[in-house]
């Protein structure tokens, strides 16, 4: 009997343990059975954009972690798989298409707008979702917008908007133009003339050169040539580089005056010596920018790296944490879900509390212009020139979500 009673004790103690354990059961299935938000980083580590690849890689790694350690995105482990689309259309779309097929379909990274390009249309086809964070063709909010396709960065129309009220400042009465020979520093080109032309001033002379250019003296000789005060830059990546080298060996600058769009980021900044101090131009993202998520970033990114981030980091950090809200507002991962979830929404951003407009997946950003000068004890952009949101143009009649 007492056997009986000690063994009914026993039975009675495993029962309630299992009992308590099967009423934990659902919580930590649930818990556990999340799938993971996979994020598949497309972007250059080999060709013209190597090094601003390199810096969007780090700092989209960066986010990651960072959201990891906290517990990750709604109870979810974040998983990367990184893929370099060598700075070309062709090899970014087949590495994008690979990295979706193989379940890491929430996309970002790509540099070049024509790499981009070549990712969004594909996105219903992958089942996947594009989130740019560089590329500034207006085409991608434009004839070519989709519905899973974001962008977190300023597009050229907005930088122009932004050009059209400075160019009315420039004190200088002429330019030239030197633009890359593809979709953006052709937009960005046009562009310009036309602003600067509507603002009274002259552009008589405008030239393109092609991508992967490393000798433009010929291009130097033409504007040293010419009675313009100052030239307009749109040129991209190693060619930029080079060809402020070259201006400054040759006598253009300072001679001649140089205005950049996105020419006076951080790593021309530091890859051409003192050649830009000085230099005026747009600039996208700066650690000055006043807001509580900025602060926090720049403070845990100096932590870890012992400088400030540059623009295309803060840039590439931006674009990621506005999708891991895509994630938070939707409860899941897949990217029809977090594209609707993300249409229109309001989200904290390193710029602000912003919205992603609807009509085209637009974040709603405002826009600096900076100057290359010390501060920190290094050369790097400054602002010297807010405009607020309401300045961008509005969403392109092309663009049907």
């Amino acid at each position: 009997m007492l056997r009986l009673r000690r063994w009914g004790r026993t039975a009675a103690a495993l029962a309630m343990a299992v009992g308590s354990a099967v009423a934990l059961l659902p919580f930590t299935a649930m818990a556990q059975g999340k799938e993971p938000v996979k994020v598949g980083l497309v972007s250059s580590k080999s060709g013209v954009f190597a090094q601003q690849g390199e810096e969007v890689i780090r700092a989209v790694q960066f986010a990651i972690d960072e959201a990891n350690a906290k517990g990750g995105i709604d109870g979810r482990k974040i998983e990367v798989q990184t893929a370099d689309d060598e700075s070309t259309p062709d090899a970014g779309r087949r590495v994008a298409e690979k990295l979706a097929r193989d379940g890491f379909n929430l996309l970002i990274g790509a540099i070049p707008s024509s790499v981009s390009l070549a990712i969004v249309q594909n996105l219903d086809r992958w089942d996947a979702a594009y989130f740019n964070v560089i590329s500034k063709t207006d085409k991608l909010t434009g004839d070519t917008c989709r519905a899973r396709a974001f962008r977190t960065n300023h597009a050229d129309s907005m930088d122009i908007a932004m050009i059209n009220q400075w160019a009315k400042e420039l004190p200088e009465k002429s330019f030239a133009v030197l633009g890359a020979d593809f979709v953006w520093g052709r937009e960005s080109g046009e562009a310009f003339k036309k602003s600067a032309e509507a603002a009274g001033k002259s552009v008589p002379l405008a030239l393109y050169a092609p991508m992967g250019t490393k000798d433009f003296a010929p291009y130097i000789a033409q504007f040293k040539a010419s009675n313009v005060e100052a030239i307009w830059v749109a040129e991209v990546g190693r060619d930029a580089i080079a060809f402020v080298k070259q201006a400054q060996e040759f006598g253009l600058i300072p001679a001649k005056k140089l205005i950049g769009h996105a020419l006076i980021l951080n790593f021309m900044i530091d890859a051409t010596g003192k050649a830009l101090d000085g230099t005026v131009g747009t600039t996208s993202y700066t650690p000055d920018i006043d807001s509580p998520r900025n602060k926090a970033f720049v403070a845990a990114w100096k932590a870890k790296f012992k400088r400030l981030p540059t623009d295309n980091e803060g840039q590439a950090y931006n674009g990621a944490i506005v999708m891991f809200q895509g994630v938070q507002k939707a409860g899941s991962v897949k990217p029809a879900d977090v594209s609707r979830a993300l249409r229109g929404a309001e989200v904290e951003t390193l710029y602000g509390k912003l919205t992603l407009r609807a009509q085209d997946n637009q974040l709603m950003l405002p826009n600096f212009v900076g100057r290359a000068k010390v501060a920190d004890g290094v050369l790097r952009p400054v602002v010297e020139h807010s405009f607020a949101a309401s300045t961008m143009p509005g969403p392109s009649a092309l663009c049907k979500l």
